[in-house]
């Protein structure tokens, strides 16, 4: 049987840690836990449950404590938990019988991660695969007879527990900051790019929008910039651009996003919106329905399903089709609920 070190970094965490960490008995042989400047009982509290407390100056970057965390680590894996998550009783027998199980062999272990989208949160999908459990000490061997090389394939293990991410508060602005400050020392890389604008989309405010701005315009004409990264720039732009009331730049970037190929449903929705505004709901009725029947979601996925079907139905009733409208809004409600073969994505 393999040994777990739980390895949490936490900041006024009082309403959610003991939840979590009683999810972890029986499956932690050690718990912990770094504060990174808590000024509620989330310290008292972590007492009750391990010795192994520590203090970690936040400093703007989760990697750096997280790295911290793990650095305290003795067992054989390391779990990587946060407070707002819940294992149920179901998924605690199968962690259970992971730790039974498991193969050396295995370095990377990955659970079903299943957001709560009432919270806005930046993550695009109900559920989806995450790296949860780590070998702490991965070795290396030398492979082949000649020209020897280092055997470099990760172990990993796509496991069936399901980690639920119950949070209680949004915590897109604590994230906003970050990224404004991470774009002001360097480019992000593809992956936060894309994170950034997520965030943006699921959560941002004008405000927050206002602020990326100047950054996805620049990186909508970087050469180096791969076209998934272009349509990224594309979707918030155009949203700044109609938020700004800048039709000249909005249209600028969102013609170029949908004679590309398939087009953003997000662009088509800020288009639909843009002429919903000015009282057109025939040609709203067209960007909208694009939206919804002949477009991709590209940051969020209710961008082509039930934010559209919505509005689309506003338009029809303005129109005096009270019948589509109808039909759009059950649309609407069917988009809002997806089958279970829908109910993994990740981008």
């Amino acid at each position: 049987m393999i040994t777990v070190s739980v390895c949490m970094i936490v900041k006024n965490e009082e309403a959610v840690l003991s939840r979590c960490l009683d999810c972890l008995n029986g499956i932690a042989d050690e718990i912990i836990i770094v504060d990174t400047g808590s000024t509620d009982s989330t310290r008292e509290i972590a007492e009750n449950y391990t010795s192994h407390l520590y203090h970690f100056p936040w400093r703007g970057d989760f990697s750096s404590a997280r790295n911290f965390a793990f650095s305290k680590a003795t067992k054989d894996y390391i779990y990587s938990a946060d407070a707002d998550e819940v294992i149920d009783e179901e998924n605690r027998k199968k962690f259970l019988a992971l730790k039974r199980d498991l193969s050396p062999e295995v370095e990377l272990v990955q659970m079903r991660y299943a957001n709560q989208l009432q919270f806005n949160t930046n993550y695009n999908f109900d559920v989806e695969y995450r790296p949860k459990l780590f070998k702490r000490v991965r070795s290396f061997r030398w492979i082949d007879p000649v020209h020897e090389t280092v055997d470099l394939t990760l172990h990993r293990l796509d496991s069936e527990i399901e980690v639920v991410h119950r949070p209680t508060a949004l915590h897109a602005r604590r994230d906003f900051i970050i990224f404004q400050k991470a774009v002001k020392k360097s480019p992000l890389d593809p992956r936060l790019h894309r994170m950034y604008a997520k965030e943006l989309f699921m959560a941002g405010k004008p405000d927050d929008f206002l602020a990326a701005y100047p950054y996805f315009e620049q990186t909508l004409h970087e050469e180096t910039r791969s076209l998934d990264d272009i349509r990224v720039s594309q979707c918030v732009v155009v949203r700044c651009a109609r938020q700004q009331g800048d039709p000249a730049a909005m249209f600028k970037a969102a013609l170029k996003n949908v004679i590309g190929g398939t087009p953003c449903a997000e662009v088509c929705c800020d288009l639909g919106d843009y002429f919903q505004s000015l009282g057109d709901f025939e040609e709203a009725a067209t960007w909208y329905y694009t939206a919804a029947f002949g477009a991709e979601s590209e940051l969020d996925l209710r961008a082509a399903g039930t934010v559209p079907l919505q509005k689309l139905a506003d338009c029809y009733g303005a129109l005096g089709l009270p019948e589509k409208a109808e039909a759009c809004r059950a649309k609407a409600l069917q988009r809002a609920a997806p089958a279970p073969d829908e109910m993994i994505y990740s981008k």
